[in-house]
């Protein structure tokens, strides 16, 4: 075949912006979810839903670059219509690829509690769904169920809550599908499911996990407790019976401001019980680091911790007697 022929031509056409786009998804649907597997262990170690994507997305790239691969010599004119639908799946693609980036927990960062050692009173066990904690010692009859709040790992939550654990509490912390409790805000019946020798529970979150709580709490009479970290309902449960209400917030929290928190008052059961952590922030509430939109501490973390835990040792305690 002449070297100048047409077809010769068509082969020998330069990439198109549409052709580099195209490369651009490639390499964005391999790269991110390789990147978020192996730089944060908070994934793998999460609720299985976010990794089975990131996997879904990096084959879905593996057999885009082959495809482009086979068809590098054979790109024509395109008609407008076909145009369009190409630009507009290609956007698309950047649009999911940039949605399971910022789904990237938060991973969870050892605090001084961790720092000192495992502790000795309690047993850690773990599955694809959930973190238990059991104190060791006579099996505990009460219980608590724990929304993480979002793209938070739910291991931020152990040393927070080892106090709870440590006074006789069994406490089981949810891994949440993408980590947004709202997505299975009815979760903790499973994990009540699984803990059939508790008879007492009680359910608790931060942030989101709080909202999530909350409304599981409304739905379901055989909750007696609801304890929320830096968090409000978003319905009232003022009708809702026999429901005792911890809320724990920050004074600094730039996130779940002190006004939002008064303000959701009237939400809550006239005898709901506040605690304010003076100088506390968003992200004290769990070992995580910080948090963007927080609001500068006045207080260091272990000693805000320290009073969160007490607080929720403190209103457990309570429930239990109730």
């Amino acid at each position: 075949m002449d070297a100048f022929s047409p077809a010769a031509a068509v082969r020998t056409r330069r990439p198109t912006a549409i052709y580099w786009t195209s490369v651009t998804c490639v390499a964005a649907l391999i790269g991110v979810p390789a990147w978020m597997m192996a730089a944060n262990p908070a994934v793998l170690g999460g609720h299985p839903l976010l990794p089975g994507l990131l996997i879904a997305a990096a084959v879905a790239g593996v057999f885009w670059a082959v495809r482009l691969w086979r068809r590098r010599d054979t790109r024509r004119p395109r008609t407008l219509p076909r145009a369009v639908g190409a630009w507009s799946g290609r956007i698309a693609v950047l649009a999911l690829v940039a949605t399971l980036a910022w789904l990237n927990p938060f991973t969870y960062q050892p605090g001084a509690a961790a720092e000192a050692g495992p502790r000795s009173d309690l047993t850690v066990t773990e599955t694809t769904t959930a973190i238990t904690m059991t104190p060791d010692g006579p099996a505990p009859a009460k219980g608590l169920v724990f929304y993480p709040g979002a793209r938070v790992d739910a291991r931020a939550y152990q040393d927070i809550l080892a106090s709870a654990v440590g006074a006789g509490y069994r406490v089981v912390i949810l891994k949440e599908p993408l980590g947004l409790s709202l997505l299975d805000a009815s979760q903790a019946r499973s994990a009540m499911a699984d803990n059939p020798d508790i008879t007492t529970w009680a359910v608790g979150g931060h942030s989101l996990g709080g909202v999530a709580a909350s409304s599981f709490a409304q739905d379901n009479t055989d909750v007696s407790g609801l304890l929320l970290y830096a968090s409000y309902p978003l319905d009232s449960l003022r009708g809702r019976q026999g429901l005792e209400v911890l809320s724990v917030s920050g004074t600094k929290d730039g996130l779940s401001t002190p006004a939002k928190i008064d303000a959701s008052a009237d939400l809550l059961p006239a005898d709901a019980e506040f605690t304010a952590v003076q100088g506390g922030v968003h992200a004290f509430f769990g070992d995580y680091g910080a948090q963007p939109g927080d609001g500068e501490p006045g207080i260091s973390r272990e000693a805000a911790q320290e009073q969160i835990a007490d607080a929720t040792v403190a209103f457990l305690d309570r429930l239990q007697r109730g």
